[in-house]
């Protein structure tokens, strides 16, 4: 006896067919966004590597990031240009995954903690530091991370309740931001030339002088903070959406912005006391990553390889484009500010978030 027939499936519908092909095209897309990072990345890392005053062949470097003893390299490239490119690579990361998060979750791409005066606070606290204080490095460290939360929590607290708490907190930060920039501005005015040009080379965001006992904490900082912000940007996206539409899609809107605040802040802070304030890299690397991405899609991971770019690229600028060596920071200030400027006008001409 012949067996039934399976019912045929109906064929898909046009609108089914269109959403398939742009989830395809947007995976497509994303990926090659981020190999795209990726190889530059490393790229990037390999001519920190090989670049400077003496130029190592690449069996050299090799060798000794194998562990081997190579006269003259050894030193160079293992005690030198090794934990600089680490810390340059470590600090992106960081500011890339904070500005991200502050710029989804506030819906305004504006919402980075340099603008916001978070790295403000840590700046303050070092230069406090080292020309009144005459601290060490490592106290120094340890002052511009307990103070760069301290003031994002005072921020925070100011601008809650309401309905437009993320607009409160940008004004609010760059209100205690203004302030904090006239006592590092006092502070360096009567201060001896010594210690002006110590604070000046920190203030202005370096790699110079990296050394493997720094990048504990950062290091630290981001393998534990990363992940965490990438198991909450489910709930960061729905963010995106607004505090009404987040709580309808089952998000607890305050615990969720709470703890993507303390992450957020807490990568800025390790990595300004780290390096320093290195300018606009946490502002632009999520809107850079998102116009490669496109939309539709988690920035973190792309903020991440977008601030690691940036960073290394800004550097090797510093280092080589030039007759006069500039620090890292300088160069990402000059690419960063006339972002901002147009991002004021547009901001000016159509309106702000909330």
């Amino acid at each position: 006896m012949a067996l039934p027939l399976a019912p045929a499936r109906p064929a898909p519908s046009p609108a089914t067919t269109a959403i398939h092909l742009g989830r395809r095209r947007r995976a497509r897309r994303r990926t090659m966004a981020l190999v795209t990072l990726g190889v530059i990345l490393v790229a990037l890392m390999a001519a920190m590597l090989l670049l400077g005053k003496t130029i190592y062949p690449v069996s050299d470097v090799v060798r000794v990031i194998l562990g081997e003893t190579v006269p003259g390299a050894s030193f160079t490239v293992g005690s030198l240009r090794i934990p600089r490119m680490i810390t340059g690579v470590l600090a992106g990361v960081a500011f890339g995954v904070a500005g991200t998060t502050f710029q989804t979750m506030l819906r305004n791409p504006l919402a980075s903690p340099d603008v916001i005066g978070i790295t403000s606070g840590a700046s303050a606290a070092a230069v406090v530091s080292l020309v009144v204080l005459h601290a060490s490095i490592t106290a120094t460290m340890f002052a511009a991370l307990l103070v760069g939360i301290a003031t994002a929590a005072l921020i925070y607290l100011a601008a809650r309740g309401g309905e437009s708490t993320g607009g409160r907190l940008i004004l609010i930060g760059i209100g205690i931001g203004a302030m904090l920039e006239a006592v590092v501005s006092f502070v360096i005015q009567r201060a001896a030339d010594w210690d002006v040009a110590v604070a000046m080379r920190w203030l202005t965001g370096s790699l110079n002088g990296s050394k493997w006992e720094g990048l504990g904490p950062l290091a630290l900082a981001a393998v534990i903070l990363i992940p965490l912000i990438l198991l909450l940007s489910r709930d960061l996206r729905a963010l995106e959406l607004g505090d009404a539409s987040a709580t309808a899609l089952g998000v607890r809107v305050d615990r969720t912005r709470l703890l993507l605040i303390v992450a957020a802040v807490a990568l800025a802070c390790f990595a300004t006391a780290t390096t320093g304030p290195i300018a606009f890299v946490a502002f632009l690397a999520g809107p850079i990553a998102s116009r490669l991405v496109g939309p539709g899609t988690s920035l973190t991971i792309p903020a991440a390889l977008m601030g690691a770019v940036l960073v290394l690229a800004a550097d090797l600028i510093g280092q080589f484009a030039f007759d006069t060596t500039f620090p890292v920071g300088v160069i990402t200030g000059v690419l960063g500010a006339p972002y901002l400027l147009y991002l004021l006008i547009r901001t000016n001409r159509i309106g702000g978030s909330s």
